[in-house]
């Protein structure tokens, strides 16, 4: 009987030692912290605020460690009310309970158990102690008290009720109550009250529960936690119903935040192992007002057929991101498309390179005469004819007008002195990847036709703030690297055309000097749109920021009625306005090689008053002039020649037998077809009919469409679109010359 106890002992002591052995492995609270992992990684600004958070482990929701200091005190209470009374007076293992549980568990009886917090941590530790689905064996239980009572000398007990909430899982995927507190009531742990921690609670015992009954429990828990206070009789039906509430709740999407787009970018940078937090380059509050700037704007612009938007603002000096909007979010159908990275024409802002290069190859100076007419260019293809946006021609303007302007043949006459493959090289120098060559594109480079992404085109204009050099854009991440600047333009040349977007003056004629492209402080700015209305921009710079605003419809669809002032414009000037409100902007200082010399203007070649005004103007050494005056004009000149072509016919346009003999409609020619130019204000667009001269004492009078427009040789007509027929008659209604165009685009508020 003897041998059989002593047997006996030395048994249980074996199995005892052999359970024990795993809780000397346990790790350290220290350790358990470290090694946490949520399910979700944090995208953070350069400020430390959570800018977006994306889901990386679809397995279960799991948020962030949550201090214990941080935890509500009544979640607290009530986890030891409903899990372990006596928390913190036993050693890790509830002595007195296990007679009671043993007892319940004899006579079939439901108690609270004897598992204790610390038990229950073990078990959560060490999956050598985890329950399995026919309940723990006699090992695992002598295994998981032994570990309990280990962890209670080694690990304080507010470290064992910090690391049991952040690891004990609650409700399906949830786990940790970071998730719980998000997903279920929309808060962080520390603004839990007394109903949502007792909620809370009662899911530890039965995670997967119905409503009704994990109700039920919390009622109970809220009865313990608040009899201590002296609180009214605990509402039980009410309580009812905010359980079912809650637990339909999904309140913590799998990413939220203000910049989704560029935290995706952050996180392939990252690569590898996937970290908890991601620092990030991007502003928080800049980021926010452009959100809702961009949006704000968007909503206006819904009537116009505008849907989605997209903004960067990069850092002038060191190349990093300030901003990314890759979307309108809610307001777009394509919200996941990221339009900084989307490729689109950018329209007329590649102009500033091409004048920036003209002026770098001493072809042109700022006032250099360049003629804005009819002009017909041989290509391979056959005849390349440039149009402005309004079909009237300004004739002779300075370089300065033609680019602040925005005019469209005096751009590509000045794309015919550089040539198209010598412009595409210099466009791939300030960092474009366009995908095509410059014999590809041909003439129409100069009017943006090819395709580019907002990011590179702001970093270009970037190149222009820093006065010709290159850099590539810095990573999301820091440490940002010193910017490894190369030289893609002169100085000068880049300091001219910056002096050249920033001066309101030289724009008024095409945008008028109230324009929103205007700032309180120095800037430069250039608009674009694509043809047939599909992209629209602004992008430009200040001294220390360049911003790029795109604004059009993902799925490439046209805007209707948006001009270069009323689409990305207003966006651009908001978010500089916003950047400058306590930073001041001012003007660059001009570098070496540039001087400042005054200037004058002849008269057009037809006489009259000067071409423009005197003014003092920027010049690189060696190319100051002190009068830009026509001398002649070639009479029939083809594409590069400057003159007008005088004695033009109608080219189609018949006359009636007896009309005055020479009287002919000179412009619009039959067949022309005037395409709204989107990038100008409709409301400023004018077309231009043009007699040939008429006998003296002539009176002439214009029809449209068989109505009486206008009196004159001249008559300046607001485009409408559709197809008209355009009649020139005489005093008495003699129809003297008949031509047919068409108008294509958005139309105005009025003719």
């Amino acid at each position: 009987m003897l041998r059989s106890l002593v047997a006996g002992h030395k048994l249980a002591g074996w199995v005892l030692a052999a359970a024990a052995l795993p809780a000397w492995a346990l790790p350290t609270f220290d350790e358990v912290r470290r090694e946490h992992q949520p399910s979700d990684t944090l995208v953070l600004s350069r400020e430390g605020e959570v800018l977006q958070r994306l889901r990386q482990d679809a397995r279960v929701r799991r948020g962030t460690w949550v201090p214990l200091a941080e935890v509500s005190p009544a979640l607290r209470t009530a986890m030891v009310l409903s899990e372990d009374r006596r928390f913190y007076e036993h050693s890790g293992v509830d002595w007195r309970a296990v007679p009671a549980a043993a007892w319940g568990n004899l006579w079939s009886r439901r108690t609270r158990g004897a598992s204790t917090i610390t038990m229950q941590l073990a078990g959560l530790l060490d999956e050598d102690w985890r329950q399995g689905a026919g309940g723990r064996s006699v090992a695992q239980k002598l295994g998981q008290a032994v570990a309990a009572q280990v962890l209670d000398r080694r690990w304080r007990k507010d470290q064992i009720l910090e690391a049991y909430l952040n690891r004990v899982p609650f409700r399906g995927e949830l786990v940790g109550i970071d998730a719980l507190s998000r997903t279920l009531f929309g808060k962080a742990p520390h603004g839990l009250d007394d109903r949502e921690a007792a909620v809370a609670a009662a899911l530890v015992r039965a995670p997967n529960a119905r409503p009704a009954l994990v109700a039920q429990r919390a009622c109970g828990v809220l009865r313990d936690l608040q009899r201590g206070a002296g609180a009214a009789r605990v509402d039980c039906e009410a309580l009812d119903l905010f359980t079912s509430a809650a637990l339909q709740r999904r309140g913590w999407p799998a990413g939220e935040g203000i910049a989704p787009h560029f935290a995706r970018r952050a996180l392939a940078q990252a690569g590898g192992a996937v970290p908890e937090r991601i620092a990030t380059t991007l502003s928080a509050p800049l980021q926010r007002f452009a959100v809702q700037s961009l949006t704000q704007h968007l909503r206006e612009l819904r009537g116009s057929n505008v849907e989605d938007g997209a903004l960067v603002v990069l850092d002038n000096a060191t190349g990093e991101v300030l901003a990314w909007v890759g979307s309108s979010g809610s307001l777009s159908d394509a919200a996941e498309v990221d339009g900084v990275l989307a490729w689109r024409q950018p329209g007329s802002t590649l102009k500033p390179f091409l004048y920036a290069q003209a002026l770098d190859q001493r072809r042109l100076t700022a006032a250099s005469l360049v003629e804005d007419s009819p002009a017909h260019i041989a290509t391979a293809g056959g005849l390349y004819i440039p149009q402005n946006y309004d079909r009237q021609f300004k004739g002779w303007v300075s370089a300065r007008t033609a680019l602040a302007a925005s005019l469209n043949v005096p751009a590509v006459r000045a794309l015919v002195m550089v040539s198209p493959d010598a412009f595409f090289q210099q466009l791939v120098a300030v960092g474009l990847p366009l995908r095509e060559s410059g014999g590809y594109y041909g003439y129409s480079l100069a009017l943006g036709s090819s395709e580019v992404p907002l990011l590179h085109l702001a970093n270009a204009y970037r190149t222009l703030a820093n006065g010709g050099r290159h850099s590539p854009v810095a990573p999301p991440v820091p440490p940002t690297p010193v910017p490894a600047f190369t030289r893609a333009l002169g100085e000068g040349a880049a300091f001219i055309v910056g002096d050249i977007l920033s001066d309101g003056n030289a724009r008024a004629r095409t945008f008028g000097t109230d324009s929103v492209l205007a700032t309180r402080f120095w800037s430069a700015v250039k608009t674009g749109t694509s043809k047939d209305m599909r992209d629209n921009w602004a992008v430009g710079w200040s001294a220390r920021y360049t911003v790029g605003v795109w604004v059009g419809n993902a799925s490439g669809a046209a805007m209707h009625g948006v001009s270069g002032t009323s689409g990305a414009a207003p966006v651009w000037a908001a978010v500089m306005a916003h950047l400058h409100a306590r930073t001041p902007s001012r003007a660059p200082a001009a570098p070496r090689g540039v001087l400042r010399a005054p200037v004058r203007f002849g008269p057009a070649p037809d006489g009259g008053a000067a071409l423009e005004a005197a003014r003092t103007e920027w010049f690189l050494a060696g190319t100051p002039q002190a009068l830009f005056a026509i001398d002649s004009v070639a009479v029939g000149a083809d594409v590069s020649g400057a003159g007008s072509q005088k004695g033009l016919k109608s080219g189609g346009g018949t006359a009636p037998e007896g009309a005055a003999a020479g009287v002919r409609i000179a412009t619009p020619v039959a067949g022309t077809i005037v395409a709204l130019d989107p990038d100008i204000p409709p409301a400023r667009q004018r077309l231009q009919f043009t007699a040939t001269a008429p006998a003296p004492g002539m009176a002439l009078r214009w029809r449209l469409d068989g109505k009486p427009v206008g009196r004159g040789a001249q008559w300046a007509w607001l485009p409408w679109p559709g197809r008209h027929v355009v009649q020139l008659t005489d005093a008495r209604g003699t129809v003297l010359d008949e031509v047919r165009i068409e108008v294509r685009g958005a139309g105005v508020a009025g003719r």
